[in-house]
Order: structure tokens, then sequence, then C-alpha cells
């Protein structure tokens, strides 16, 4: 199995989001993308992924210009196509037409040379859902703790 090497990664999907499933879709770069994502350049943090006309598109993740890119740099906010099976494409519509689920890059990284997103389809939590996710947290943390101590809760 080929090496991730991980470049970014979206923390607070997890804590915005119930994640339900998880995919592995290549991407669609330009050179100096590449090797400013190489130099871990990029911002995960609003971005989200869209279906059009059966194609699926990263959209709002930002990938600083390359430094040494001169005039063949590109935009920064650009719409990037992610490579992903038909099959795989048409069970994400499907899903993404219910109510409140949507498509979140989690992490950007390099397997085996190649440029790779992990996509979530996920669906959005209520800010109850966040304080009981905290709650647990520290419920968890403080039952840890408790053992290590040696003490029986």
């Amino acid at each position: 199995m080929a090496e991730r090497k991980i470049v970014a990664q979206n923390r607070r999907a997890r804590r915005d989001y119930f994640i339900e499933e998880t995919y592995e879709a290549g991407i669609a770069l330009k050179g100096t993308e590449v090797k400013a994502l190489r130099e871990g350049r990029v911002n995960l943090q609003d971005g989200y992924a869209q279906i059009k006309d059966g194609e699926v598109y990263l959209i709002n993740v930002h990938i600083s210009p390359y430094a040494f890119g001169n005039r063949y740099n590109h935009d920064p906010l650009r719409d990037r196509k992610l490579l992903l099976h038909k099959r795989e494409i048409r069970r994400l519509l499907g899903k993404v037409k219910e109510k409140g689920f949507t498509l979140i890059p989690l992490s950007i990284y390099f397997k085996g040379g190649k440029a790779k997103v992990e996509l979530a389809l996920a669906k959005g939590k209520k800010l109850y859902d966040k304080r009981e996710s905290l709650k647990r947290k520290a419920l968890e943390k403080e039952l840890e703790r408790g053992y290590k101590l040696g003490r029986s809760v």
C-alpha cells in the first residue's frame, strides 16, 4: 500500500458535521498547484465539493500561488475537477439531493506521488449537537484520567 503524506486537514469538518461516508478522489491540478501543495500552501476551511454536469468540482479551496511560478501561476481559488468513477458520482448525486447532505474535503494528501482528496458525505450539526459532542468528549477524557490514576469510577 502506498504511503500517505498528508498536506492539509480540515479540522473543523469533524466538529461541524456528522460524517456519513468518505471517498478518495484524485484532483486535476496544474503544475504550479502541485508544487504549492508539496510546500503545504493550501487552506481547506471554507471548501466544499459540488456536482455539475455529471462531474465533481472542488470549490473555494485556496491553494496559494507557487513562489517561483512567475507567469505560469494559477488562480488560487479556481474550481478543481475531482476524479471519481461514474457510479460513485451517481451515488453521491443521489445522496446530496437528500435533505441536509453536503460534500466537504477532509484532507488533501499525496499517495503514490499523486494528489488525492478525502471527500466526506456529511450532514451539518446543529448547536445542540456540538454541545453534546463536547460533553461526551469531556466525559471520556475524565474517565480516561480516572483509569490512568488507578481510581475506579
